[in-house]
């Protein structure tokens, strides 16, 4: 994915609320369903991180690692995640 695609992606982003919220437990097995079932219906999706700076770094490329999804962007404790459905 090249950054132009990033950008347009970013922008569709931008009007998103963020669909699945990471707080105390941190990344649970359940949590990895709920952001798995969103990517298959919504592709883009927003996730909210609830804990320290390096920690959100280590959830969100855990993230990507276990789901095969593209970080796009990441600013604050929102991360924006994008995986293609092939079915769609």
């Amino acid at each position: 994915m090249d950054s132009a695609d990033k950008k347009k992606l970013r922008a569709r982003a931008h009007a998103l609320k963020p669909v699945v919220l990471i707080g105390q437990s941190g990344l649970t097995a359940a949590v990895l369903a709920e952001i798995e079932l969103a990517l298959n219906s919504h592709e883009l999706i927003k996730v909210k991180i609830r804990a320290e700076r390096e920690d959100r770094k280590l959830i969100s490329a855990k993230i990507c690692a276990e789901t095969n999804a593209t970080l796009i962007q990441s600013i604050g404790q929102i991360s924006v995640l994008n995986r293609l459905n092939p079915s769609k």
